[in-house]
């Protein structure tokens, strides 16, 4: 296979301006890391410890097995709406191996509002069953939750009911499902080891009800506390709820360790099967790999050099749609078929994408798309030569392959381009992007210029004079709202994605990735709706 030669320029004026933009679209991510971290700050955590408590990052830590890497999912959920939701949104999701089972770990932050779930933490529990469903992993449950944030109810209650819906759906094909109480569970969060497989409670800790004792006294008149009502022990002896009854919280891990470890669980998936030596170029020099300009293309190529196996890449139709550059390659020993974007697309690269798609489900091989793209072609010009049956052939190919599908977002994607290049409404198995990733319909001054130009016209057709002045103001005002909103804090904090990541770990996330959808059989498909010629 032939090998990537770089061509990247590292001691020029455009490589060092796009590296310090890279650093300074870092910044705010380590800020954020920071908040997320410190969970509900520091009285809160010192009031967790005082019970003998452990946090939840260090429950998962002991569930995981000893210097494992943990894929964090969806860590800066809720950061773009900073008035109501804490960065993280008061939960932790993550894969990681557990007694040598790659799992999925959900971990109520309890030192957040007692881990009570709010609407960015429906959504992110939602998306975290789906990603165990779709990959078939086991899910791992740490749980103490106060159920619904009740202020915020209109928002939860609704789709946060889906969350025991999923856990039922993933008992029912065979994909196990453990609960580890620690604490207080009340309503919904008591639903989380009700519907779990397994359950194991912590003696003299873990309450679970469906109602607390002040709830119970309301609606029946009844006085009890919370060991009578919902207490460790009575689910241990009389309802049957805990299967197992901890003494602390290290023996609950350590019992959910021994429970996945008895699970004998395999891939279903193929194993790595190419040499996953490391890329001939630094992961550093991805730092300066994506443009600081948006609007100006860059090399795709130089990405893929320091992210595939030994920088090795067998590319198809490198002559053809030269916008859109695919091959074959490897990350971390498992084959991949990439596609990746040079420019924007064409009727050429819309084609060449569409076979390459076809290609790739024949071979059972799952597809990596690197967007960095404005769209597809506009104007006469591209119209005429069919540019949206081309792009409707893409696009029906990403919709209809069964392969897994992984999506890295290293610069701009704009408009049909999300689409055709497997964006989020695509069902990729995993979205990740890097800090200068930017999202909308179109770039803030194209979508400002357009809205201007169809208030010109109407105002012309109506015999209306056009104020310069308002225009101006509003343009600039609809380029800021649009650049305030197409960031990648902001897609992410939404759910757009599921986790910012800084470029030089892009290897590691992505083999990571890949393993997690080697759980689940890999197969291609050869229905497509009908291709439009």
């Amino acid at each position: 296979m032939a090998v990537l030669r770089s061509r990247l320029d590292t001691a020029s004026a455009e490589y060092a301006a796009d590296r310090e933009a890279m650093l300074g679209a870092l910044e705010p991510l380590a800020a954020l890391a920071a908040t997320v971290h410190a969970a509900g700050g520091e009285r809160p955590v010192a009031r967790h410890r005082q019970r003998g408590k452990l946090l939840a990052r260090e429950r998962v830590d002991l569930l995981l097995d000893e210097d494992a890497p943990f894929l964090e999912l969806s860590a800066f959920a809720g950061a773009h709406d900073p008035e109501t939701e804490q960065p993280g949104a008061r939960v932790i999701t993550g894969i990681g191996p557990v007694s040598g089972v790659e799992c999925m770990v959900v971990a109520n932050e309890a030192t957040v509002k007692g881990g009570s779930v709010s609407p960015a933490g429906v959504a992110k529990q939602l998306r975290a069953l789906e990603i165990a469903e779709r990959n078939r992993l086991p899910v791992v449950s740490l749980v103490e939750s106060g159920g619904a944030d009740l202020p915020r109810q209109a928002d939860i209650f609704v789709p946060g009911g889906r969350t025991f819906r999923d856990l039922s759906r993933l008992s029912a094909q065979g994909i196990p499902t453990i609960a580890l109480v620690f604490g207080s569970s009340t309503a919904g969060g008591a639903y989380v080891p009700g519907m779990s497989e397994h359950t194991v409670f912590v003696a003299g800790a873990a309450s679970v009800y469906l109602g607390g004792p002040p709830l119970v006294k309301m609606a029946t008149g009844e006085d009890t506390d919370d060991e009578t009502l919902g207490g460790a022990d009575m689910h241990a002896r009389v309802s049957g709820l805990a299967d197992h009854l901890a003494v602390d919280e290290r023996d609950a891990i350590r019992i959910g360790r021994q429970i996945v470890a008895d699970l004998g669980w395999r891939k279903a998936g193929p194993p790595p099967a190419l040499p996953a030596d490391e890329p001939r170029y630094p992961a550093e020099e991805l730092l300066g790999c994506a443009a600081a300009d948006p609007k100006r293309a860059v090399e795709v190529r130089e990405v893929l050099a320091r992210v595939l196996d030994g920088s090795r890449f067998d590319e198809f139709k490198p002559l053809y749609g030269t916008t859109l550059v695919t091959g074959w390659g490897s990350i971390g020993g498992r084959p991949v078929g990439v596609l990746a974007n040079n420019g924007i697309l064409f009727s050429e690269e819309s084609n060449k994408g569409a076979h390459f798609i076809q290609l790739a489900n024949a071979r059972d091989t799952p597809l990596l798309f690197v967007q960095n793209i404005t769209g597809f072609m506009v104007g006469t010009a591209a119209e005429r030569g069919g540019i949206i049956k081309d792009g409707a052939k893409l696009i029906n190919a990403v919709s209809n392959s069964s392969v897994p599908h992984l999506t890295l977002m290293v610069g701009a994607s704009y408009g049909a381009g999300n689409y055709g290049m497997s964006g989020r409404a695509y069902d990729p198995r995993f979205v990740f992007t890097w800090p200068s990733h930017r999202i909308a319909v179109m770039g803030g001054p194209q979508l400002a210029g357009v809205m201007s130009i169809v208030q010109r016209g109407a105002a012309q057709r109506a015999g209306r004079p056009y104020d310069d002045a308002t225009d101006a103001q509003v343009r600039a005002m609809t380029e800021a709202m649009i650049d305030a909103q197409s960031g990648a804090l902001y897609a992410t904090g939404r759910g757009w994605d599921d986790g910012v990541i800084d470029p030089r770990h892009t290897r590691t996330v992505l083999a990571l990735a890949l393993s997690a959808v080697h759980s689940a059989p890999v197969r291609g498909t050869t229905s497509y709706a009908p291709f439009r010629m």
